[in-house]
């Protein structure tokens, strides 16, 4: 893999990093890009950080992405040394990132590279940043206290070849370590990073306003280290009544979360169009009241996908990861269809639903699909579990996991997971 340029996405998954030769540590940094205490410096001497999610082994760095404290923003994986050659290893051996910080003359630390929040996921950026203080030096930057005076420091850090700057990410607070320059071609850091691509949608109304609608997004994160799919920046548009929208090729190929809201009554439709712009199937179709949804729809492999949305109203479209879907667990309430991820043992599930608002009856049924792989595999066929019209109160037994159900209601309902013994 070559250098990174800019910055690019990877999997929220059990990550193994290190630079050959290097002993490396990791710097767990809050939204002030300092550490919060000192145990979040993770290196040989501590070697695995309280919340367990970030571990030093054997010259390297596990870095459990999915298991990471929502108040760390960013990971800095940094070194004792001049320069190396920084690669990320998904768990089955796959190189996810890359990055080579370039020696300078008297630079015996490196912050080589980190791993950052963003839209719910994690991105992978180099850093390059050269300290002539060493590794006390270089912590120090961040806001861990060393016991030894640390050695005096050139006039702030030494910037190495090769350097990128890794946009929206800022500086410690004390301002000590500073931002990278951009790298050319000719300067061996790759490419230029592309221009932001839009999604190809026409203008949009003032933003909704906040409260029920649209419903509050959840945070991103893999159950049990499992993809369900693509990994990809999330897509948020809004509009009022019907439109043809198409998603610019940041949603890749595979089966993607399709959410939906839609305010007031009326009748809402959405239908994937095909490579001759005909409708398929529906992905929503209804008439039910301030409509809330989700599903899976597969983006095809040839080209984009695009959506015909039918409404009458204001509307929110989310097209997220089939990961960033709620873990089927414990007790949940909603309204409407909504997509689950589970990965525990098989289980026993109770469904309440009242029935649809307003009249006799409403549809409520389930879906199972399993995953064909744990990165990018998608998903297997499905099994019909529940299928039938009317208030109910029921239990219906669910596969053991790896699994995406497809939950399905014409109103509010209530779902209980009882986990059987394996």
């Amino acid at each position: 893999m070559g250098h990174v340029t800019n910055s690019s996405w990877v999997p929220s998954v059990t990550l193994r990093v290190g630079v050959e030769g290097v002993e490396t540590a990791a710097l767990l940094l809050g939204s002030d890009g300092r550490v919060r205490g000192d145990a979040d410096m993770v290196f040989e001497g501590q070697p695995v950080h309280p919340s367990g999610a970030v571990r030093h082994e054997r010259e390297e760095l596990v870095l459990a992405l999915h298991e990471v404290e929502a108040a760390v923003e960013r990971i800095v994986v940094a070194g004792s040394a001049g320069g190396g050659v920084l690669t990320a290893l998904a768990p089955d051996g796959a190189g996810v990132a890359s990055y080579t910080a370039k020696g300078a003359p008297d630079v015996t630390a490196v912050a080589f590279a980190e791993f950052f929040r963003e839209a719910g996921g994690w991105k992978f950026g180099g850093v390059g940043r050269g300290y002539a203080s060493g590794l006390a030096g270089l912590v120090t930057a961040y806001g861990v206290e060393v016991e030894e005076e640390p050695a005096p420091a050139v006039s702030g850090p030494v910037l190495l070849p090769g350097v990128v700057k890794v946009p929206g990410q800022a500086p410690p607070a004390d301002g000590s370590v500073a931002a990278g320059t951009e790298v050319s071609p000719e300067a061996g850091g790759g490419t230029p990073a592309a221009p932001e691509v839009t999604p190809e949608v026409t203008p949009r109304s003032a933003p909704v306003d906040a409260g029920p609608f649209p419903p509050a997004d959840r945070p991103y994160a893999l159950v049990g280290g499992w993809e369900f799919g693509p990994v990809f920046e999330p897509v948020l548009l809004e509009g009022v009544g019907d439109d043809v929208i198409t998603l610019d090729d940041r949603v890749e190929p595979g089966p993607v979360l399709v959410e939906l809201a839609h305010e007031g009554g009326g009748y809402v439709g959405l239908f994937p169009l095909d490579k001759r712009n005909r409708e398929g199937e529906y992905v929503f179709n209804t008439t039910l009241p301030d409509y809330r949804g989700g599903s899976v729809v597969a983006t095809p492999k040839d080209r984009r996908l695009r959506l015909k949305l039918s409404a009458k109203n204001r509307w929110v479209l989310r097209v997220k990861p089939v990961a960033a879907a709620r873990e089927l667990k414990g007790t949940l309430s909603g309204y409407g269809p909504e997509v689950f991820v589970y990965s525990g043992a098989g289980a026993d599930l109770r469904v309440e639903f009242e029935g649809r608002p307003g009249e006799e009856g409403g549809y409520v049924g389930l879906q199972s699909h399993g995953v064909r792989g744990r990165t990018g595999g998608g998903l297997g066929p499905s099994d019909l579990l529940l299928n039938t019209t009317g208030a109910l109160k029921r239990t219906v037994p669910v596969p053991q996991g790896p699994q995406v159900l497809l939950f399905s209601a014409d109103g509010r309902w209530t779902l209980t997971v009882r986990e059987v013994d394996a």
